[in-house]
Order: C-alpha cells, then sequence, then structure tokens
C-alpha cells in the first residue's frame, strides 16, 4: 500500500456522507495555547494533504473531531477524536491547557484530554502532520508526548503502525452499523507475533478474520496484496 492508500477495517467511513461546517475561520496546521480551535476552525497540514475539523456524521446533528483528506471532493474521516463523546453543539471547543493537555470542551464541561504526564515547563503545541497524524509535541525539544495515530479508529493509513510490544487490543467504530454515531464497537485488532506475525480482528473475544502469515513481502491470507 502507498500513497494516500487506505486499509479499512469492517467499516465504511468513506461512503459515509458527514457534513462539517462551511465557513472555516482559519486554516493553519497548529494548536498554540493561545490560540484554541473551535467549531468552524480548520487545521490544515503543511501540503494540505490532510486537514482536521468539527463535523457531522449522515442523519446526525452530533459534532465531532476527525482528520480527512484534503485532496478528495467526498470528505473521507479516517480519524475521529472524540468518537464516544460527541458535542450536541456547536460550542465545543479543543485547546491546550495550563497542564500542556489538548483538552476538549464545551463552556466549563470536559469532554476529553490527551491525559499524559507534562513534565517539562516548555509549552506544548498541536499539530496537524502531512501523514494526516495529530500529534502533541513539546515546543522547546520537539518531542511528541502523545499521537493520534496510537489511537486509530477504523483505517490504517501509511505511517500509521501497529506492533506487537504494544500487546492491546485496539477498539474500532462501525459506521456501517450506526452511521449517524461512529461509537467503538466491540471489533478488536491485534497482532499475534508467535510463530509467523499475523492480524486478527475479534468480536469480543471470538476471531472473526485473520490476514494470514506474514511472508516478508504480504499477508498470506490476502493474495491480492501485492506489497504495503
Amino acid at each position: 500500500m502507498g500513497g494516500d492508500g487506505i486499509a479499512k477495517l469492517e467499516s465504511n467511513t468513506d461512503n459515509c456522507s458527514v457534513s462539517s461546517t462551511s465557513a472555516q475561520h482559519r486554516s493553519t496546521d497548529t494548536i498554540t495555547p493561545n490560540q484554541p480551535f473551535r467549531d468552524g476552525d480548520l487545521l490544515v497540514s503543511k501540503q494540505s494533504r490532510f486537514a482536521l475539523g468539527f463535523f457531522s456524521p449522515r442523519n446526525s446533528t452530533l459534532r465531532y473531531i476527525g482528520v480527512w483528506y484534503n485532496t478528495i471532493r467526498e470528505q473521507t474521516v479516517v480519524w475521529v477524536l472524540n468518537r464516544d463523546h460527541p458535542i450536541n453543539d456547536s460550542s465545543g471547543v479543543l485547546s491546550i491547557n495550563t497542564s500542556g493537555n489538548l483538552l476538549l470542551h464545551r463552556g466549563n464541561t470536559h469532554v476529553w484530554s490527551t491525559n499524559v504526564s507534562i513534565s517539562s515547563v516548555n509549552p506544548t503545541v498541536a499539530q496537524l502532520l502531512d501523514t494526516g497524524n495529530l500529534v502533541l509535541i513539546h515546543n522547546g525539544d520537539k518531542r511528541v508526548v502523545w499521537q493520534g495515530f496510537d489511537y486509530p479508529t477504523d483505517n490504517w493509513i501509511p505511517h500509521m503502525k501497529r506492533t506487537e510490544s504494544e500487546n492491546r487490543f485496539q477498539q474500532v467504530p462501525n459506521f456501517l452499523e450506526v452511521p449517524n454515531r461512529p461509537r467503538n464497537r466491540e471489533i478488536l485488532v491485534r497482532i499475534n507475533a508467535s510463530g509467523s506475525p499475523q492480524i486478527f480482528l475479534y468480536q469480543g473475544s471470538e476471531p472473526l478474520w485473520r490476514t494470514g502469515n506474514w511472508n516478508g513481502l504480504r499477508w498470506s491470507g490476502l493474495p491480492a496484496m501485492m506489497y504495503i
């Protein structure tokens, strides 16, 4: 898989009609402590490959923050920040709080945060990269302290990595099952590295599908895959 390829996992976000706010207030790739991100704003990566903004799925007024391809006419959401914590109006704000964390809130109500321990006194900034990854960075040493690619939704896109050493399941939301609310459901992804590595999809504890073994070039159960 190369270029702008997407590996889909039990979902159909690219066919899901979503609407973002038509009036974008600004277009930059960075959120700073002094410049919060509001519903109607738009982050665009430096080479304009990806955009981040608030959107509503088909037949819904709930608001989510998502990342989509900026150069594809049909809005194709590849990552959702607050998939379990939607906002029911346009009052949502994504900002960097006094501890250096990204915080999604509406008024004084805390909705979601990165919730990482940041020991440096240097301020942090959030940046949308040209890979589609939303990262929280120490402004001094440029060290990444949190990244959205560690919490994938229903897409694997180039530069997004899952390793067996993480040894954890990852929940995957399903837009087909609940098209107006991209909530997590019990579809889990795990890399099993015992023997030859392979990827499994589970529903709860029951395996649904696997890629077959990795042979160094492709997964044996995916004969149409030429390379990744």
